[in-house]
């Protein structure tokens, strides 16, 4: 056996010792994608609210919002906080013998912060998992007597394989086993679900849907339900007994300007919310649903049933403390109303930069902290590089993601900012910053994108092809 890295030695790897060591025991594959970007050529040293260090002393400002997790910014003060006391007092972790204060006073707040009876609560460690979960109490509260499950075409669930097969990504390029009896309706499209509910009866008249998965606000795609469709989708679910499950795994906590974008809309509610990202404070990782009172009752409150649904981990004691922190500081700090105010920058700031540059911006589309800029043009010659390219000679969205992606890598290379595209739907640039991030750190970020875009796109692709992707593309690998 070679000699193991210890915690010292592992925080003085340079940038190549850790490259080697992602290729020989991660994934060799992964590093040449980001570097390929522009990225991982660089180690962070630390990362505070809004910003980046690096090793070498870079700054950099983070637009991503960790894809969702970091609604509180890096390191939070309050979230270290909790963490430090529960460690230094010894706190149990986990134990199946004893119950868990931690756990009694997350599922209180949980139901006191949700509106209606949304009142238990179970709390896992990923989003796939919450989803699942929701999924299984679902199925359990017809006792398995109904067979068919409704998800939209554009969606993101989880990549677990339960999850993964409700997902309507473009990441899913392989096809994995799935649950069974899935039927599918196009985003915000309650007539095509009407239609695959009546489709769904028996010979009897019987309907043989038991959920329907929704994302009220679409984070893929910047779309939303309508609120007239999100009430008749509630209708529709009553009339034929049908579980409605919201997935806000990524916008919740104050993401979308309200704490969840449904409860935006008075006396709507779905029969499990789904949530994750967020409720761990950007430092641990932990998940939750909740379900309606007579919903869980219902499924699983019986002593046979007690344990038909769980997990070691379920509950962990830090994160669990560090997710009651979470929702207090969203709370008392109104991360909704952090969200309004991002929004009345950003919003027009961005719009300001699809008028400015409307042969490169498409359009632009968001609500509260959560925003797309969609990028198009370019030229012809992008759809030949595409079919020769390794690995994306049949990717219809070659061009716009090389577009993104040459937007991204100046951005962070020039101007220092980190931002990400969405690799489902229409492949937007994604700006969903922390919601603790200040009115110049927004100002600065579109400074630096109207800068960026104003090189051009034939400078912008012309370079990121050259530093980038083309001594790849040449070696085939």
């Amino acid at each position: 056996m070679s000699e193991l890295i210890g915690l010292d030695a592992c925080e003085n790897l340079t940038v190549k010792q850790v490259q080697d060591l992602y290729k020989k025991y991660v994934s060799r594959s992964q590093v040449n994608l980001m570097t390929s970007f522009g990225f991982g050529r660089e180690l962070v040293e630390r990362a505070e609210g809004a910003w980046i260090w690096t090793r070498d002393g870079r700054k950099v400002l983070d637009v991503t919002g960790g894809v969702g997790v970091l609604n509180h910014g890096h390191n939070h003060p309050r979230i270290l906080e909790a963490r430090r006391r529960f460690a230094e007092r010894r706190r149990m972790e986990v134990h199946k013998a004893f119950f868990s204060p931690y756990v009694a006073a997350l599922s209180h707040n949980m139901a006191e912060v949700l509106p209606g009876d949304l009142n238990i609560s179970y709390f896992p460690n990923s989003g796939a998992e919450a989803n699942e979960g929701a999924v299984k109490l679902a199925y359990k509260y017809h006792e398995g007597r109904r067979n068919t499950i409704l998800r939209s075409d554009i969606s993101f669930h989880g990549k677990t394989l339960g999850a993964g097969s409700l997902t309507g990504s473009a990441e899913n390029s392989f096809r994995f086993p799935g649950l069974p009896g899935i039927a599918v309706y196009p985003y915000g499209d309650v007539a095509a679900v009407r239609e695959l509910i009546e489709s769904s009866r028996t010979p009897d008249g019987k309907c043989d849907v038991y959920a329907i998965m929704a994302e009220p606000y679409s984070a893929s795609s910047m779309r939303c339900w309508s609120e007239a469709d999100l009430y008749e989708l509630r209708r529709l679910c009553d009339a034929n007994d049908i579980m409605l499950i919201f997935d806000e795994v990524y916008t919740g906590w104050g993401k979308t300007g309200s704490l969840f974008y449904f409860m935006r809309y008075p006396d709507l509610l779905p029969d499990v919310l789904v949530y994750s990202k967020s409720l761990g404070g950007g430092k641990a990782s932990i998940s939750g649903y909740t379900a309606r009172e007579p919903v869980f009752r219902k499924a699983y409150d019986r002593l046979s049933d007690v344990i038909l649904h769980s997990t070691t981990y379920y509950g962990f004691g830090e994160e669990t403390v560090t997710a009651i922190e979470a929702i207090n500081i969203a709370v008392e700090e109104d991360y909704p109303a952090r969200a309004r105010q991002i929004e009345r920058v950003l919003g027009p700031g961005l719009e300001n930069i699809a008028k400015r540059h409307p042969d490169v911006v498409g359009r632009v589309s968001g609500v509260g902290a959560l925003w797309g800029v969609f990028l198009a043009g370019g030229p012809r010659i992008l759809d030949l590089a595409g079919k020769l390219a390794p690995g994306f000679s049949h990717d219809p969205r070659f061009r716009t993601k090389l577009i993104t992606l040459s937007v991204i890598a100046d951005l962070y290379r020039e101007h220092g900012i980190v931002s990400y595209y969405s690799p489902n739907a229409d492949n937007p640039l994604v700006v969903a910053p922390t919601l603790v991030i200040e009115p110049e750190e927004v100002e600065f970020f579109l400074e630096g994108l109207d800068k960026t875009l104003s090189k051009g796109l034939p400078r912008l692709l012309s370079r990121f092809v050259r530093e980038k992707v083309g001594s790849r593309w040449s070696s085939g690998s």
